[in-house]
């Protein structure tokens, strides 16, 4: 466990050590179980690391002893992803108390510097369930949407604003984008995330006794889920510097504690890099960065249109294509591998419910799979894939299928969209058998 004591000095003493901005880390000997980079490719233990894997960002809330609280349910949870021959999840380490409307609660910081026991515990209980399944983690520490808290709640918190939920018509986007990319370069908002961060990164494990930079079931920790250098070109042209060296400082941070594990932005790619390749590029470069990351949303982007879907799906699934194989070409020119750890696609006629149709969305995740198992029998630098998301046995709750604090039936679509949106469910007998045949032909390789 930490505290705010330990916490402040921990994050003084990184500092004062910290290596040059970008320095590469020290090699040093990996013990038995860790996720390593060579020759711009995972390997564990001398062999490549390839994985089949989900997104699972309310694990730790599962974990917890307190009232979010369902051990027994993430036991089956867990055992159900593992039968379909999952290995590695993408959880969510962090969380800020927010005041939008459609936001995760509790959190583990309900103010600055007021953190949950109950979280970090639970977080402590996934890892040693993981482990227990011979899965691997990786955890993000922060988020740019406010469903979590993340960054806006950092800005609110140190009275960088007005503050304004995403989605609010009277902030029409990329205004969202803009305000929340305010984050990088406020040095107040960053002093309270760093804080955090260093503790987090520092914590010893509470159920296996085991220090975090000592566990071999993370693979790596993530600045962030989606962080974006601004949503318009105006204000990205301005900020790119601060997001630029945001990701070598804190990615330095991390590697300084725990040169051990790997780490990774936790980028769209270029669509959320103002749509510019180089950008994803810079942003890579670093060699405290050990891979790179790709989500894929063509619902959410325009490519396959939501209320026209069977018609749209054709061109939009070329796009995703052409995308794929473009951020391969830029993996390939750092050397260094790519992760797809975000995609997905909706029901048919934007259903919710478990078993609706899935016909496209089948498709969708054939799609994606089958450039991932191409590029994997090739030698390219794909090692894996994080489907968007497993909300296994949860359940909406409300007839509106929205998410309303105190909610405990938590499912993979996070609280800022309808419950069931994306995430598949226990009972989506289809889609598990899309991925579980992917699972078992990556297993071959």
């Amino acid at each position: 466990m930490f505290t705010r004591r330990s916490i402040l000095a921990g994050s003084a003493a990184s500092l004062l050590a910290a290596p040059a901005l970008g320095a590469a880390p020290k090699k040093t000997a990996l013990p038995k179980g860790f996720v390593a980079v060579e020759n711009g490719r995972l390997v564990l233990d001398g062999k490549p690391y390839r994985f089949t894997g989900a997104n699972l960002w309310y694990g730790a809330w599962l974990g917890s002893p307190g009232a979010s609280g369902d051990r027994a349910r993430l036991k089956r949870e867990l055992d159900r992803l593992k039968a379909l021959g999952v290995t590695n999840l993408r959880v969510l380490g962090a969380g800020e108390r927010s005041p939008a409307k459609v936001a995760a609660s509790p959190t583990f910081q309900e103010a600055p510097g007021v953190y949950s026991q109950d979280l970090l515990k639970g977080l402590d209980v996934l890892l040693a369930e993981m482990a227990a399944r011979d899965m691997k983690a990786v955890i993000y520490v922060n988020n740019f949407w406010d469903w979590s808290g993340g960054m806006p709640a950092y800005l609110n918190w140190v009275g960088n604003g007005p503050w304004f939920q995403q989605g609010d018509p009277a902030h029409p986007w990329p205004e969202f984008a803009d305000y929340s990319a305010r984050f990088y370069g406020d040095q107040k908002a960053n002093a309270l995330f760093r804080r955090y961060l260093t503790g987090l990164v520092g914590r010893q494990n509470t159920v296996t006794g085991k220090a975090y930079r000592d566990d071999p079931t993370i693979m790596a920790w993530q600045l962030a889920n989606e962080p974006r250098p601004a949503g318009s070109q105006a204000f990205g042209d301005k900020n790119l510097p601060a997001y630029y060296r945001w990701i070598e400082e804190v990615s330095t941070i991390i590697k300084t504690l725990d040169p051990r594990h790997l780490v990774s932005t936790g980028s769209e790619g270029d669509m959320g890099c103002l749509q510019s390749e180089a950008c994803v590029v810079q942003a890579h470069k670093p060699a405290t960065i050990d891979y790179l990351t790709l989500h894929i949303w063509p619902n959410n982007w325009g490519w396959i249109d939501p209320k026209t879907q069977p018609a749209t799906y054709d061109a939009g699934e070329a796009r995703c294509r052409d995308y794929v194989r473009r951020h391969i070409a830029l993996a390939k020119s750092l050397n260094k591998p790519l992760v797809i750890e975000e995609f997905g696609l909706i029901r048919e006629d934007r259903a919710f419910a478990p078993g609706a149709d899935a016909t496209h969305k089948d498709r969708f995740y054939k799609t994606i799979y089958g450039l991932a198992l191409d590029d994997m029998k090739a030698g390219g630098p794909i090692a894996g894939t994080n489907f968007w998301a497993w909300n296994g046995e949860g359940r909406a709750q409300h007839p509106d299928a929205w998410f309303v604090q105190g909610d405990k039936s938590f499912v993979g679509d996070p609280p800022q969209e309808e419950q069931g949106l994306y995430g598949v469910f226990d009972t989506d007998t289809s889609t598990k058998a899309v991925i579980a045949e992917h699972a078992a032909a990556v297993r071959a390789l």
